[in-house]
């Protein structure tokens, strides 16, 4: 009827399924903290999921083909955690920057699209198999610089809320 019509413009802009995939178990309880925080707060727009995928243990001083396996079998499990019909975002050095608007105008458009997900991967220590980065829809690079990745979740779950924040018109991003 007329009252969904409106609430269909004018409303606040409901998450689809939201998913963060991630290698690895958080260690530190500073950015675990930091990240429940974020991951609470998006919680005001839907309801969001977290999967773990256990790292592969490596020795001190990995071979490349060592790192390469490793990275397969993390592949094959990070393949299985995303849901179907996602827009997949994979966080990887060699991706774009963008700015926390280009960022919110790029989800806003995959959810326009009809994404039924938005999926974020964030890889272990020594980041993301090839097959992840080239099946993602968007490789993002938080920076040029390098971060511990557990530190990489917490900018990542804040960016997202942020993204959540400018879409529905809140001041939060100023």
């Amino acid at each position: 009827g007329a009252a969904a019509g409106r609430r269909a413009h004018g409303g606040e802009r409901k998450m689809p399924g939201l998913s963060f995939i991630f290698v690895g178990k958080m260690r530190e309880r500073h950015y675990a903290a930091a990240f429940e925080e974020y991951y609470k707060r998006l919680g005001a727009f839907g309801k969001p999921e977290l999967r773990e995928i256990a790292e592969e243990r490596l020795p001190e001083q990995p071979s490349e083909k060592e790192i390469a396996r490793a990275l397969e079998r993390e592949a094959a499990e990070i393949e299985k955690a995303v849901p179907k019909g996602a827009y997949v975002v994979a966080l990887c050095v060699e991706g774009r920057e963008m700015s926390s608007t280009e960022l919110a105008g790029t989800l806003d458009a995959a959810m326009g699209a009809g994404a039924s997900k938005l999926c974020f991967i964030i890889g272990g220590s020594f980041g993301l198999h090839e097959s992840v980065k080239r099946s993602a829809d968007l490789r993002l690079s938080m920076s040029q610089m390098t971060f511990p990745h557990h530190l990489a979740r917490v900018m990542l779950a804040e960016q997202v809320y942020r993204a959540f924040t400018i879409m529905n018109g809140g001041r939060y991003h100023k």
